[in-house]
């Protein structure tokens, strides 16, 4: 059978403009260095020398560790007097994943080559190829390729039938934990996860995972517990970050920014620079600061011209601030990077808003392609399906994949906002209510769902609240869709405004005044004339 990993697309060739203080302008670079064949595709290995066997054995026993999402898949120490493998890019992911930071791409890229080489001549490894299939999850989660899924796969089943997960090989496991995260199989994942961390619960490797799919399945008080564990396991960068996310989650954006700066303070490689910076970004693009999130990315980008996450960040930055050519061209580098199916539905949603009709439906087409391709590699694809069905498509049809989604237990508040808007847009706005509020209860400060919840109220003539919502939305960050924030803009226009009261508006009226009686007839005034000789006259009686 045939894995020999494809190479990624090559990167486009637009010119970008100079470089400035004010917008930290960075253009992209070429694309990632492709992948070497894969041992299943080498008819006959060539023998490896003395010193690179040696060295191979060192690297395998003593730096067992390969990136996992920003994890790290550990293996145990069997040769403690083994010697330390020889510095170079193997030796530098090793490093790197070791502390449970990112590798570089080139890096990786020659961790997988020579673990395949490895394996290629020492098929019972089990170690080096849970190395391998893990290395390949992250491969194919930064290239957007699911192919690699597949050889990820066969890596890390491969390892398990050579040493099964209850003998010691709990790092396969952990591998299929994060395989599954990757395919948004968060139910897996879980399973995986936990059955890691009932054996072995100081394995912190196992957290990120654990965190990953708890997330998924909307598991709020899990996620936090595994969050706080890493962190107590393991304190540096990568612990911070997933705090700091955690924080943001909840809508406690002063927290998240704080201990997001303490992990950008603290990191020390490209890599792992450019991930902090980059959520740096993230968050003042979510507060509606889209210049400080340009200078975020930017400098992301000075540190690592390969961070796709960051010109896709800036693309969205750019478009707010009106700067759309370049937003456009960041948005086409991102993608061929990694081009996955979000960017391509961001781009598609800035090209309609810019009237390019023809643009946005070829972007759209390709969308659909991708989400196909990923459908045949494992990948559950219905959230991103939905979203796009319900904004450009068939909202009914949306209704149908997004319940299915929900019962299958992925209850997040981006699955709760999907469901609720996809049943608003098919007509049914009393269930959509239900959906929509709780994707604002849980999702933190995202004017996105307040957007959604805003309009949803709208609908049901509960304006009030929906005036209340759609405000929010803005206030939060007033560019924060292309699309959507215009007509949140024009939904509260068409509202008008609340009439003039206050406090004193909500207090009873007063009773009527009683009736007034009726005034007393008046006698008539005393005569002034003498009285009259013999008639009865007023006496002073005392």
């Amino acid at each position: 059978m045939d894995v020999t990993p494809q190479q990624p697309p090559a990167a486009p060739g637009p010119d970008h403009p100079p470089e400035t203080p004010d917008t930290a302008y960075a253009p992209p670079c070429e694309s990632p260095p492709a992948l070497p064949p894969d041992p299943a595709s080498l008819a006959e290995p060539p023998p490896a020398s003395l010193r690179t066997t040696l060295r191979r054995a060192a690297f395998g026993v003593v730096a067992g560790a390969v990136l996992v999402t920003g994890a790290v898949v550990a293996v145990p120490d069997e040769d403690k007097d083994a010697a330390p493998p020889v510095s170079g890019p193997v030796s530098r992911a090793m490093t790197a994943t070791a502390a449970g930071s990112p590798a570089s791409l080139s890096d990786l890229t020659s961790l997988i080559g020579d673990r395949q080489a490895w394996v290629g001549t020492h098929p019972s490894d089990a170690q080096s190829w849970a190395v391998l299939g893990s290395a390949y999850v992250e491969w194919g989660r930064r290239a957007a390729d699911a192919t690699y899924y597949t050889r990820a796969e066969q890596a890390l089943k491969r390892s398990l039938n050579v040493q099964p997960g209850d003998r010691g090989n709990e790092a396969a496991w952990v591998g299929l934990a994060s395989l599954a995260n990757a395919r948004h199989d968060f139910v897996t994942a879980k399973k995986w996860g936990e059955t890691v961390r009932r054996r072995q619960p100081k394995q912190w490797t196992v957290y990120p995972e654990l965190i990953d799919a708890y997330n998924g399945l909307g598991d709020l008080k899990s996620s936090t517990a595994a969050v706080e564990k890493y962190a107590a396991l393991r304190a540096g960068v990568p612990s911070l970050g997933r705090t700091a996310e955690m924080y943001r989650d909840r809508g406690w954006r002063e927290d998240a920014l704080a201990t997001a700066q303490d992990a950008a303070n603290r990191a020390k490689t490209p890599a792992e620079k450019a991930a902090c910076l980059s959520r740096l970004g993230d968050l003042a693009w979510e507060r509606g600061e889209p210049e400080e999130a340009v200078a975020q990315y930017g400098a992301a980008l000075r540190t690592d011209r390969a961070h796709h996450a960051s010109l896709a960040g800036r693309a969205r930055a750019l478009a707010a601030l009106g700067r759309t050519d370049e937003a456009q061209r960041d948005y086409q580098a991102a993608l061929a990077k990694s081009p996955r199916p979000a960017y391509m539905l961001e781009l598609g949603e800035l090209y309609e808003s810019l009237g390019l009709d023809g643009d946005s439906v070829n972007q759209y087409t390709r969308l659909r392609k991708a989400l196909s391709r990923a459908g045949t590699q494992g990948v559950d694809e219905a959230l991103l399906l939905g979203r796009f069905e319900a904004a450009h498509g068939d909202a009914d049809a949306a209704v149908e994949q997004l319940r299915a989604e929900w019962d299958l237990g992925h209850r997040s508040a981006a699955v709760a906002d999907a469901l609720g808007w996809a049943l608003h847009r098919s007509g049914d706005s009393d269930s959509a209510l239900e959906y929509a509020q709780k994707a604002v209860d849980t999702g933190g400060q995202n004017a996105s769902y307040a957007y959604h919840l805003g309009m949803v109220q709208r609908a049901l003539n509960d304006f009030g609240p929906a005036r209340r919502n759609l405000e929010d939305a803005l206030r939060t960050n007033p560019q924060f869709s292309p699309l959507d924030a215009p007509n949140a803009q024009e939904a509260l226009d068409t509202m008008g405004r609340p009439p003039a009261g206050g406090p004193q508006d909500m207090q009873p009226a007063p009773p009527p005044a009683p009736p007034q009686a009726p005034a007393p007839t008046q006698a008539p005034a005393p005569s002034t004339a003498p009285p009259k000789q013999g008639t009865a006259g007023a006496s002073s009686g005392h």
